[in-house]
């Protein structure tokens, strides 16, 4: 087996066929003869490791001298496929904040790893084939590639699409024949049920929607990986619509000429709905630390959504006005958190919901309120008192 370049020839397997009990007839049958020995090397079980080149040596000896007479060699390359390992699709650049009120790219990454050769990758949309518009591969050293908008307007909840006769020319494939209804979030809610003093960021999304088919791009790119397979990368780009790709099912499939069928992964857009949160401990008393944690949700939400956590009309306990993560840790809380209301929003490009939650704090019999005098009143009171009744003694005494 030939290695690193072909500086090293390591010796797999050798025949000796210089004792062997054949043994010509030519001269028994007065004709030429050619003895032919043949010698076959198996490699069980074979690995990525085993793909390169082979040689075969053939020496000849003199049976008196044992000295090499004639040495001939061949070669042959084995070329070892291996099907892919693993597969999956994730979300470009999440979690992170969404606009609601600008038409944004929206990126699926499609990761195939433990291939060789490099796969062929292609995404689908509820089970029918994307026709996307390729783009071509970054320059080496670039860093990841941010597209820009692929769809320019200016949007919001009050304005109606410039043009949607441009859309219908721009777009890919039929136009829908019906626009299905808004789903999930931006149907779901009217109002908040509890009365807050601050505004709450709504679920609903602007009434924009593209009467055509969204404009795909895509992109393949493959890179080698040491052991010798190739990890695939396919990206899917086009503007995302909340209306309309909320609950869309997207698979990515790879087909391997070792593999009988393909290989999918996929994930549905959905936004979420329902958070479920609990508070440690459940009886919080005055200087515990007390840990809010976003545990779920009521439906399986897809890209990972961004949390935010804020305290209705004041700041967090360390005086910042919002924290980010699906934890908020109160360090040794005081009493005068006691009955304040917290806002945790999970936000991704599909939608958001707030979920309140009120914190209740107790006393602590092992924390003193604070120092008493013999009386059992309060200094502080008692010098209030003195310099009240004084106070009121001169303005008698002046009147």
């Amino acid at each position: 087996q030939v290695t690193d370049g072909g500086t090293i020839k390591q010796k797999i397997f050798t025949f000796d066929a210089m004792f062997s009990t054949n043994f010509s007839q030519m001269e028994n049958y007065r004709k030429r003869e050619d003895l032919v020995y043949q010698s076959t090397v198996r490699l069980p079980e074979v690995r990525i490791s085993d793909n390169g080149p082979y040689e075969c040596h053939v020496g000849i000896y003199d049976r008196a001298t044992r000295e090499k007479v004639v040495l001939a060699s061949g070669n042959v390359f084995l070329n070892v496929m291996a099907p892919p390992t693993s597969i999956s699709v994730l979300a470009a650049d999440t979690p992170a904040p969404f606009s609601r009120y600008q038409a944004q790219n929206f990126t699926l990454v499609c990761v195939v790893s433990g291939g060789k050769p490099a796969p062929l990758v292609y995404f689908k949309r509820d089970g029918e084939p994307i026709e996307a518009t390729p783009l071509p591969e970054p320059p080496a050293g670039a860093s990841s590639w941010a597209p820009r908008n692929l769809l320019h307007r200016d949007l919001d909840d009050t304005k109606m699409p410039k043009s949607l006769a441009a859309d219908g020319e721009l777009g890919m494939g039929n136009p829908f024949a019906t626009v299905d209804p808004p789903r999930g979030l931006a149907a779901e809610r009217d109002s908040v049920t509890e009365s807050i003093p601050e505004t709450v960021v709504s679920r609903e999304f602007p009434r924009w929607v593209h009467m055509a088919e969204p404009i795909y791009y895509f992109r393949h790119t493959h890179a080698p990986v040491s052991d010798g397979t190739v990890e695939a990368r396919a990206t899917l780009t086009w503007t995302l619509n909340p209306q309309i790709d909320n609950e869309a099912l997207f698979s990515c499939e790879v087909k391997h000429p070792a593999l009988s069928m393909p290989m999918q992964s996929e994930v549905t857009l959905v936004a979420p709905k329902g958070p479920k949160i609990t508070m440690t401990p459940t009886r919080a008393r005055v200087g515990d630390t007390v840990r809010i944690l976003v545990q779920g949700f009521q439906n399986e939400v897809f890209p990972e959504p961004l949390f935010t956590w804020t305290r209705v009309g004041s700041r967090l306990l360390d005086g910042s006005a919002e924290h980010d993560g699906k934890e908020l840790v109160l360090e040794r809380v005081p009493a005068e958190l006691n009955g304040s209301m917290y806002r945790c929003t999970a936000q991704n490009p599909l939608g958001s919901t707030d979920t309140h939650t009120r914190l209740i704090v107790f006393e602590n019999p092992n924390i003193p309120r604070g120092p008493e005098d013999s009386n059992g009143s309060l200094p502080g009171h008692c010098g209030f008192r003195f310099v009240l009744a004084l106070t009121l003694t001169v303005i008698l005494e002046l009147t």
